[in-house]
């Protein structure tokens, strides 16, 4: 007699948590179908007819492998029958694709019967459910996927005291073989605290957050002194350095706190009292270790690229503004909240999903439900050059007596994501650097020792080079010169935005010999000055954030996603089939500043058999001149300009030569 559908998911089930063990590749693909069965798994539970060899049947679950119910026989070929499928599919396949559609036709009559064969039992306002909600609630119950992750994590995931072996390398700034590095390395809990803060979570307390983390060597406890360093920390200096008690620590179990003594490495901890001193990550080490390296900051596959500001709309709640930003700032690793000249408070976040809920939080939760007014959002581009400068450009300080002659190049390809991946930064050795440099970018080796700074902030991807050759006090004016480069590369000549992937070569220094003629208040505006003018004659471009946006549709919907993509500037790069089915995935590139409403667009254009899944690639630079009137770039330059409340119309070059 052929098997009936509940003896189908039964050996189903029954495999599925037999084989879960010895078979990662069989845990994991069912592990993805929603979660391993809560099923009896006893040899008992099987009708005596069905008794099998539990590694045959596993064996035998791939490759060329049928089973037809009707002669009860496997084969390694398919005998043509109806009846006839590989094993797969007729014993795990089958039965979840025989549920659900029982489901989706509401066909309960045969439903409850099956349902109780299995052991899933419904409560009673469950049983009213139809359709979709009833299968959901069923393959909820039937296969819950909370069971799936933990035993994928389990079963998948290597132990701390494994992980952190191979991981060492990665995770710590300072020497691999201190006694901080050897600690994380053994995950030793008797060795130095380790401890990295990766998000703070806002608290039920107003105003206060829960500093949440791992401990990957050490123990920490309630009131034990810890030393935080924060991401812009400096071994040996005492810049964001704070030492500071712990009040309590808490193990975070779901929605559940519960306060415990101390908590040895190899686990998560939430920390109360030090959120005054986090803003978004932090390495925590003991009081007495002033040698330990802070653990490397995390990075992030995302940019900040899509701003919009925010204002009150009664003028009374404008310090619930204020403060609901700075927790908003501190909760999210990724929003940047900052306060323009112009007095607006500016969200920035990753794409118009991430802005959405960013802006419903802090209305909701930081600023107990009070009205904002939010102004349409805005997309932020970056200042690039093209080619080197035409010529070395120079300026004069106020006072007549110092003169700076600089030029401009882009940097090399590829160099300015190394130096945001952080292969390449201020704290490194500069032989490690130097070494990368000529290596794998063509750098001179004395060229790349000479590196005087990166910016903006000291980290981002330009920098500024000493070209000069037997300059007198050229030290003295240093710290000017890099302070105006951090000031230039954060506001560009071009609409005040960042630069990216600019080389500035400083070729020749005039300075006045007396000390005092040569300050930073005659320096620094000079640097800022001469670093925009050789921006401007290396042919500046304007670099606009660029979407990789994967589109999974069916064939007939193919038309409609080329269309849209066309009409958003997007470029398609890859279109493959999915084997075995009829949907095809699309991946493009779409400039993000083409991307608002795009889903709704899309979904409009093939009746919402698309579906888009944005994530942010890279920057793009656009091709069109800034400076040549009626171009797109030229258009851009002077909405942003306007809106920054700047001079709509940017000062041309011979008038800027002219102030030199």
């Amino acid at each position: 007699m052929p098997m009936s559908s509940w003896q189908h998911m039964k050996m189903c089930c029954l495999v599925m948590s037999k084989c879960t063990r010895r078979r990662g590749l069989l845990h994991s693909l069912l592990v993805c179908m929603g979660g391993l069965s809560p099923l009896q798994t006893s040899p008992r539970c099987m009708p005596p007819s069905l008794e099998f060899d539990e590694v045959k049947m596993m064996e035998r679950l791939w490759g060329e492998n049928f089973f037809d119910p009707a002669t009860k026989k496997w084969t390694s070929k398919n005998t043509g029958t109806a009846t006839c499928k590989r094993g797969f599919v007729q014993f795990c396949y089958e039965p979840i694709k025989q549920i659900i559609a029982t489901c989706m036709n509401d066909q309960k009559d045969k439903l409850w019967p099956m349902l109780k064969k299995l052991g899933v039992t419904m409560k009673n306002d469950e049983k009213d459910l139809m359709g979709k909600a009833l299968m959901k609630r069923v393959m909820q119950t039937w296969l819950p996927a909370s069971r799936a992750l933990l035993e994928m994590m389990i079963f998948h995931l290597p132990s701390p005291s494994k992980a952190q072996r191979y991981r060492v390398e990665n995770l710590y700034e300072g020497p691999l073989d201190d006694i901080y590095a050897n600690a994380i390395r053994n995950c030793d809990p008797e060795g130095p605290l380790m401890l990295y803060v990766s998000k703070m979570i806002p608290a039920s307390d107003k105003g206060r957050f829960f500093a949440f983390g791992r401990v990957f060597a050490g123990r920490v406890a309630t009131g034990m002194k810890v030393r935080i360093m924060g991401p812009n920390f400096v071994p040996g200096q005492k810049k964001d350095l704070y030492v500071k008690s712990v009040q309590r620590t808490v193990i975070w179990m779901g929605k559940k706190q519960e306060s415990v003594e101390d908590v040895p490495c190899g686990n998560t901890v939430a920390l109360v009292g030090l959120d005054q001193f986090i803003t978004k990550n932090a390495t925590l080490t003991n009081e007495k270790e002033v040698d330990a390296c802070p653990i490397r900051a995390m990075k992030f596959s995302v940019s900040p690229v899509v701003r919009v500001a925010v204002q009150c709309k009664v003028a009374s709640d404008l310090p619930k503004l204020v403060e609901g930003l700075k927790r908003l700032a501190k909760s999210d690793p990724m929003v940047l909240c900052t306060i323009e000249e112009s007095g607006e408070h500016i969200i920035a976040g990753a794409g118009e999903l991430h802005l959405e809920i960013c802006l419903k939080d802090l209305q909701d939760d930081f600023m107990g439900g009070a009205e904002i007014i939010v102004s349409p959002p805005v997309v932020s581009f970056r200042e690039t050059v093209l080619e080197k400068s035409c010529r070395t450009v120079m300026s004069k300080s106020p006072n007549k007596h110092n003169r700076l002659y600089m030029e401009a190049r882009p940097l090399e390809e590829g160099l300015a994501e190394a130096i945001d991946d952080g292969r390449i930064g201020p704290r490194d050795d500069p032989k490690v650097r130097s070494k990368i440099l000529s290596e794998e970018f063509g750098w001179d080796k004395d060229l790349a020792k000479k590196i005087w700074c990166f910016g903006p902030e000291t980290t981002g991807p330009n920098m500024v080079v000493d070209m000069c050759k037997g300059v007198q006090y050229l030290n003295e004016i240093k710290d000017s010169v890099v302070a105006g480069f951090q000031w230039a590369s954060k506001e560009g000549a071009l609409c005040e935005e960042n630069m990216r992937g600019i080389c500035y070569e400083v070729c020749d220094v005039v300075l006045h010999t007396d000390a005092i003629h040569r300050g930073g208040g005659q320096v620094i505006p000079t640097a800022r000055r001469v670093i925009y003018a050789s921006q401007l004659t290396a042919k500046p471009r304007l670099l606009e954030p660029v979407y990789l946006v994967e589109i999974q549709a069916p064939e007939n919907a193919l038309g409609g996603i080329y269309g849209v993509l066309n009409q958003k500037r997007g470029h398609v790069f890859e279109e493959m089939q999915r084997q075995g089915t009829p949907l095809y995935n699309i991946k493009a590139y779409l400039p993000v500043i083409e991307s608002f409403g795009f889903s709704s667009t899309l979904r409009a254009a093939t009746s919402g058999q698309a579906f888009p899944q944005c994530v942010f690639d890279h920057w793009d630079i656009m091709a069109s001149d800034p400076l040549d009137p009626g171009t797109q770039s030229a258009t851009l330059v002077t909405e942003i300009r306007k809106r920054k409340g700047l001079k709509e119309q940017m000062t041309p070059l011979s008038d800027f030569e002219d102030k030199l």
